[in-house]
């Protein structure tokens, strides 16, 4: 039986990559028989009842766009017990790199026709208002999400050079975080540069923070950067494409599959948290009120 698919197309990804991407792609599964429906939107409400839709007429739910396309979709995808499939199309595309998705039309095309679907976990961040996301990737306070906001204001640069220039950016300005963790029960106090909790290996356009994270092994890999000076943090910042940097005496990394995160800056000044490049507000300064994230194993389906 011929898959049919429902592409959910975030124009504006990637600086108007993502057309130049579906038009090949959905004309060759057209070609071998699948019906294929575009939808071009930029608005996260639209997307729940965009994926009933899609699901209600067993569709195949295709994401095009970057990370945080993808997590705005991937929930709605998992609610509705729908199949999910990811094409690249962002500034990062890192959980598509985590999933091995080729990048050529006719790989691509292959996979959406071929794959089997298999069960991945995904995160729920919840803030200390109530409100609460649904993440694939990484949730992360502290000096990334300060990058993840630079790169936001750094389109005037080639796509290559955004991260990195954003990375070095906030490491040059950061300020030492006094935080609280609580993994599973177990509550530990640091003063860090960032903590991630990761569902992903990656991050940042290819950064490996969570070398050893898989998308099926029912856990979360949290990664505590330690606080130390500028020159030292940058100084390392290569480690963390390779994932060596978890051998340094100021990484810590613990594995559980419910994690609290609360703290201030040195001052007092809030401390800005991100989700696959997108903003999710401030962390909370109260221990008893953290943000909280949770891991939901096995949540949705995904061709890869």
């Amino acid at each position: 039986m011929t898959r049919a698919f429902a592409f959910l197309v975030n124009p504006a990804a990637g600086g108007g990559a993502a057309p130049k991407v579906v038009v090949p792609l959905a004309r060759a599964l057209r070609e071998a028989g699948a019906e294929v429906e575009v939808t071009y939107t930029t608005s996260a409400a639209e997307t729940p009842a965009l994926v009933a839709a899609a699901v209600a007429r067993d569709a195949v739910v295709v994401s095009v766009g970057g990370d945080g396309m993808l997590s705005s979709v991937a929930g709605s995808v998992a609610e509705h017990d729908g199949v999910l499939a990811v094409i690249p199309a962002g500034r990062g595309n890192d959980f598509a790199r985590m999933l091995e998705i080729p990048a050529d039309t006719a790989a691509q095309a292959r996979v959406l026709l071929d794959a089997t679907p298999r069960p991945i976990d995904l995160l729920r961040a919840t803030q200390a208002d109530g409100s609460s996301y649904v993440v694939a990737g990484s949730v992360y306070a502290g000096v990334d999400a300060r990058a993840a906001e630079i790169v936001d204001r750094s389109h005037w640069l080639p796509s290559r050079l955004q991260y990195p220039y954003a990375a070095v950016r906030a490491l040059g300005t950061y300020r030492p975080v006094a935080c609280t963790l609580e993994v599973d029960g177990v509550r530990t106090t640091h003063q860090a540069a960032t903590v991630v909790v990761a569902n992903s290996r990656y991050y940042g356009k290819g950064m490996a923070i969570a070398p050893t994270a898989t998308l099926d092994d029912g856990l979360l890999d949290v990664i505590v950067i330690e606080a130390a000076s500028r020159l030292d943090l940058i100084r390392s910042l290569p480690k963390v494409y390779d994932g060596s940097h978890v051998d340094l005496a100021e990484v810590t990394v613990v594995t559980g599959r419910r994690v609290g995160l609360s703290g201030r800056h040195r001052g007092g000044a809030a401390v800005p948290v991100g989700a696959d490049g997108e903003a999710l507000g401030p962390l909370p300064a109260d221990p008893a009120s953290p943000l909280v994230v949770e891991l939901v194993p096995g949540a949705v389906r995904v061709l890869a």
